[in-house]
C-alpha cells in the first residue's frame, strides 16, 4: 500500500468535525482566536492524537507545535508541512485547520502504510496565523523565519490590552509540551502547506487540486483628509470643506485606477472613519484604510504612484495625505515544489490548475528558509473568513493524498 492509498478520508473528515466542537459558533463556524482557552484545547487534542501514534510532539518560545515522525537518517534535516488552528472571531472549519489536520493525515498515512523516510517529517501549528486578535497575522512563522523579533511578539496587545506574552504562558500551561531550546527557528530541507482556496477559481473551473505558484504582494495604506467642522444646516455646499466628500472623490479614482482587464490586481477599502461624527455637523477629517494586492511588485508600484497622484488630485478645498503602512512582497514558491505538487497530482489523475494566492499563508515566511510551496483544494463558493466557510470530504481527501505523495518524494532526496 503507498502513501496515498492509506489516506483516510473518513478520519481526516472527522478530525475536523472533532477540531470544530472547540470555540464552535451555532451558525456551524469556529471563534478559536490565537492564544485562547479554545486554542489550547485544539493543541491539547492534537497533541494527544500525535501522543497516540508515537510521534513526537513540541513547542517553541512563540508557540508554535511541532509533531514530529522520525527519519532513518538522524542528521536528515526535516521536511514541514502544516499550517494554523486560531481563527477569525466569525470563522469557517476549515481555514489553517485543513493544513494542520492533512499533515497530521499525513504522518499518519506514512505510518499505516509503513513507508519509512531518510529524513524527519514534522506537521506544524503554526501560532497566530490570523492576526484577528494580535497583530501581525502569520506571527509564528515570521518569527520562527527570522523576519519578526521574538521579543517585540512577546510584547505585542490584544485589543483588550493583554500582553502576548502572558496569553502565551496560560496557554502552554493549559497545553504543556516540551520546550524547544533557544530561539525558535530551525533549519528545514522542504515545507508544503496545504489550505482551502478561499476563492471562487478551482469551483467555477471544476479543478480538484490547485497548483499554487505563488502568494500577491500586498500594501496597506491609510488615507487622512483634512477639512472644516461646519454647520450643516446653515453653510452652503460651496462654502465647505468636506472631509468626507473629499475622500468619495478619491475612493471612486481609485477604484476605477484599480480596475484591470484581467481582474488580478486587488484594492479594498475596508474601514472608513469620518469625524467629529455628528448627523448635523460636516466633517472636518476622515480617515479610510487601502488593502491592494498583485502577484508582481512592479504593478503594485506603479498603482502605488496612481493612489499618491489622486489623492493630491482629488483633496481640493481639502487637505489629504496617504501613508504606506506596511509591505509583503510577492512570494515566488521554489519550481522544484511546485513541479513536484504538478507531478503527484497528474500521478494521482486529479484535475488541477496553477494559480497564485491571492491570501496570505505562513508559507510566504518558510519561503525563505528553504524550497517551499502549496496545495489548495476547493471551498464552496470561494467563502471563507466566515461561519459557513465548507469543503467536501473528497476534496479535502484530494489534497491529502497529493501532499503526502510531495511530502514522501521530499524526504527521500
Amino acid at each position: 500500500m503507498g502513501a496515498a492509498d492509506a489516506i483516510r478520508e473518513d478520519r481526516l473528515w472527522q478530525r475536523h468535525a472533532d477540531m470544530a466542537k472547540l470555540g464552535g459558533t451555532p451558525k456551524g463556524g469556529v471563534n478559536r482566536q490565537a492564544l485562547s482557552a479554545e486554542d489550547a484545547a485544539s493543541r491539547n487534542l492534537l497533541g494527544s492524537w500525535a501522543r497516540a501514534r508515537g510521534f513526537a510532539v513540541s513547542t517553541d518560545a512563540i508557540g508554535n507545535l511541532f509533531v514530529r515522525r522520525e527519519g532513518t537518517d538522524p542528521k536528515a534535516l526535516p521536511v514541514m508541512s502544516g499550517s494554523h488552528m486560531d481563527s477569525q472571531p466569525t470563522g469557517g472549519r476549515f481555514d489553517g485547520m485543513y493544513g494542520v489536520l492533512a499533515a497530521f493525515e499525513a504522518l499518519e498515512a506514512l505510518e499505516d502504510a509503513g513507508v519509512t523516510t531518510r529524513r524527519p517529517v514534522v506537521a506544524v501549528a503554526w501560532t497566530n496565523e490570523e492576526g484577528s486578535r494580535f497583530q501581525p497575522g502569520a506571527m509564528g512563522s515570521a518569527v520562527f523565519a527570522g523576519h519578526n523579533d521574538l521579543d517585540e511578539m512577546l510584547q505585542v496587545k490584544d485589543w483588550k490590552g493583554i500582553v502576548l506574552k502572558d496569553a502565551l504562558a496560560e496557554t502552554l500551561k493549559a497545553a504543556p509540551a516540551p520546550m524547544l531550546d533557544g530561539r525558535p527557528g530551525f533549519p528545514l530541507d522542504g515545507y508544503v502547506e496545504a489550505h482551502i482556496e478561499q476563492g471562487p477559481r478551482l469551483e467555477n473551473e471544476n479543478k480538484t487540486i490547485g497548483v499554487v505558484t505563488a502568494i500577491q504582494g500586498s500594501r496597506r495604506y491609510i488615507v487622512t483628509t483634512h477639512g472644516e467642522e461646519a454647520h450643516a444646516g446653515t453653510t452652503p455646499r460651496a462654502a465647505r470643506k468636506d472631509a468626507f466628500a473629499a475622500a468619495l472623490r478619491m475612493a471612486q479614482a481609485m477604484y476605477e485606477a484599480t480596475t484591470d482587464d484581467d481582474d488580478t490586481l486587488r484594492f479594498t477599502i475596508g474601514r472608513v472613519e469620518v469625524a467629529p461624527g455628528s448627523p448635523n455637523t460636516v466633517p472636518g477629517q476622515t480617515v479610510f484604510t487601502i488593502d491592494m494586492r498583485h502577484p508582481d511588485d512592479a504593478v503594485l508600484e506603479a498603482h502605488e504612484k496612481k493612489l499618491k497622484e489622486i489623492v493630491a488630485a482629488k483633496a481640493a478645498p481639502c487637505s489629504a495625505g496617504i501613508e504606506r503602512v506596511t509591505v509583503v512582497p510577492p512570494t515566488n514558491f521554489d519550481p522544484m515544489v511546485v513541479d513536484l505538487v504538478r507531478a503527484k497530482t497528474n500521478e494521482l489523475q486529479l484535475s488541477h490548475m496553477d494559480m497564485p494566492s491571492g491570501a496570505g499563508h505562513d508559507a510566504m515566511h518558510i519561503a525563505h528558509l528553504c524550497p517551499a510551496g502549496m496545495i489548495f483544494v476547493p471551498c464552496e463558493r470561494g467563502i471563507s473568513h466566515n461561519e459557513i466557510e465548507n469543503a467536501t470530504p473528497q476534496d479535502l481527501a484530494a489534497g491529502a493524498r497529493v501532499l503526502v505523495e510531495v511530502l514522501v518524494d521530499l524526504a527521500n532526496r
